[in-house]
């Protein structure tokens, strides 16, 4: 079917010039012809459900659907159609391709339909939170989020929260050290990585800290962790496996136990909160908070809308930051240049162990160039998704009905080598704007060839906080620790499970800097 858009003059037909009406039709006629040679998603290559399955099952790439999209890339294009059963999406890999889809996904777009999340919260009566719905609700509950996450002057007051954390997490890395044999290697970097991320996104949303980096982790806490990663790991079998399935296959009763976890320990923690400001406000005390008694003053959402969305912001916020940060430590424990030229730099800024501030944070380019270039190597997610529903949508020489699936391949686009040379070397100087001598010349970026936490109005609520808590949380360790593998180390590569992670614990060592 050809696509329907057509261009108009602006203005009625009153307005026009005499012979304008003539032209217009011209026009009309030529933009027909025009829309009518573009293309379907049936014209789109791309392998059939058994090649699918095949790469998934037999060559192993169910873990890793991030070099899927490279493979598929390579076959098909920039442009190519996949389907699993009744799920069917189209796959875009080039920065061109992606400005496209973005720039026409309207006014409420939506990353991906989440049914298979929608299902848990319909079974047990919930509201839609932040990910999950969809148009003028969606924009009212992003527009509370907004002010307390992404402007810089709000984030800031979040700082000293952030550095107790740090602070605690450098304590806890002391610990681990003197109980290893050679007093420095610190194991599975990623899971206590996961708690510092855990503990510092939690002390913001809920305002009090839950004790992760603490010998004894509290039980809920234990139980929220773990069942978050049994939600993630089942999420894309319960999704890609049909309804009538679910009361024979085990994974919908996982998920649904999962989720039953993830939103009883938000719940306890919110309610445990709100009773105490109740207190402070009975006894005529002052009940000073940030996010979470913004969220609870403002009446602007339901407490279901919050339970939810406080349990979204919690999935999406640990992993970016634990991931990220474990990927980093283990390139600069891999790559001393780039370990030193980070220290001198932040040693240079804040001389003697002295604590950043956000100030200080700004004057520091190559750590932030760190941190850029590990998402340019592990984005947070492989690829993003846009589920287009306002309006039919126009990429290349192809047109797209409503509600058509785009999956966005940042992965591959970051790994292109037409787009980033060496794109598999670790080389932070190429977000420099005056690179060291002998080093690469500063890259220039194609527009939404890098966008790690999304772009447009969906992108993701918490990039600024998630930035904090990781240049924080390395340039405090930059400056304790030398940062070194562990003897005999492999080389590690990362899985897919919605998020990219090690696919083997990384273990570090951490030698202390001379004071």
């Amino acid at each position: 079917m050809p696509c329907l858009r057509s261009l108009h003059a602006a203005g009625s037909g009153s307005d026009l010039q005499p012979g304008a009406s003539s032209v217009r039709r011209n026009l009309d006629l030529q933009t027909t012809r025009d829309t009518q040679r573009l293309k379907t998603i049936d014209d789109l290559p791309g392998p059939s459900m058994s090649t699918s399955l095949y790469w998934m099952l037999f060559k192993g790439y169910s873990e890793k659907s991030h070099l899927m999209q490279v493979l598929q890339k390579n076959l098909y294009g920039p442009i190519w159609r996949t389907k699993y059963g009744s799920f069917e999406m189209v796959n875009v890999a080039s920065s061109e391709f992606i400005a496209q889809v973005t720039r026409q996904e309207g006014r409420y777009p939506v990353r991906v339909d989440m049914s298979h999340w929608k299902d848990y919260l319909d079974l047990r009566g919930h509201d839609y939170g932040l990910h999950t719905s969809s148009g003028p609700e969606w924009y009212q509950i992003r527009k509370q989020l907004n002010p307390k996450m992404l402007m810089l002057g709000e984030v800031s007051a979040y700082t000293s929260t952030i550095q107790e954390v740090v602070g605690d997490m450098l304590q806890r890395i002391e610990v681990l050290r003197g109980r290893s044999q050679d007093q420095a290697t610190v194991p599975d970097m990623a899971a206590e990585l996961y708690k510092f991320g855990f503990e510092a996104v939690s002390s913001i949303l809920f305002e009090t800290r839950l004790g992760c980096l603490q010998e004894d982790i509290p039980k809920d806490t234990l139980r929220f962790i773990a069942a978050v990663n049994t939600m993630l790991k089942l999420s894309d079998a319960v999704l890609f496996t049909p309804r009538w399935s679910r009361s024979i296959l085990p994974f919908w009763k996982g998920f649904v136990q999962a989720w039953d976890v993830l939103c009883s320990v938000v719940q306890k923690l919110i309610n445990k909160r709100m009773a105490e400001i109740e207190a402070l406000v009975r006894s005529g005390e002052p009940a000073d908070g940030l996010f979470l008694s913004y969220m609870l003053s403002s009446e602007k959402l339901s407490r279901s809308q919050i339970y939810i969305t406080i349990t979204e912001l919690l999935l999406g916020a640990v992993d970016t930051t634990s991931n990220t940060l474990t990927w980093t430590l283990y390139h600069l424990a891999r790559d001393e240049r780039a370990q030193e030229l980070l220290f001198g730099e932040v040693n240079s800024v804040c001389p003697n162990k002295r604590e950043p501030t956000m100030d200080d944070l700004s004057r520091m380019p190559y750590l932030r160039a760190v941190i850029k270039e590990t998402l340019r190597l592990y984005p947070v997610v492989p690829g993003n998704a846009r589920y287009v529903t306002e309006n039919e949508v126009t990429v290349g020489d192809y047109c797209f009905p409503k509600k058509t699936q785009f999956h966005l391949c940042h992965f591959a686009v970051c790994h292109d080598e037409a787009v980033f040379p060496n794109p598999e070397e670790f080389v932070p100087e190429r977000w420099l704007r005056s690179p060291p001598t002998g080093c690469p010349a500063r890259y220039k970026l194609q527009p939404y060839s890098y966008v790690p936490f999304g772009v447009g109005v969906r992108a993701c609520v918490g990039k600024r906080v998630a930035e904090m808590e990781m240049h924080f949380a390395l340039s405090r360790m930059m400056q304790h620790y030398n940062v070194k593998p562990e003897k005999g180390a492999p080389i590690v590569h990362p899985n897919t499970r919605v998020l990219m992670i090690p696919e083997k614990p990384i273990n570090l060592r951490f030698l202390p800097r001379a004071e």
